[in-house]
């Protein structure tokens, strides 16, 4: 995401704005160090105009 976000030339708090979410809890989802609820990965998926797809397996 911090690559789609660098490509539209947006900040962490723009795109943290977009979200709805703390510019903190986006800097811990780009730096993989926080276990991220799916809400918050598709409000920032949408902020970034991407979608997201899950494959469950079993």
């Amino acid at each position: 995401m911090r690559a789609r976000r660098r490509l539209l030339n947006l900040t962490q708090n723009e795109t943290a704005d977009l979200a709805d979410i703390s510019t903190r809890v986006l800097s811990d989802l780009e730096n993989g160090r926080e276990t991220v609820r799916l809400d918050i990965l598709t409000a920032v998926a949408a902020a970034l105009g991407m979608s997201l797809s899950l494959a469950v397996t079993r």
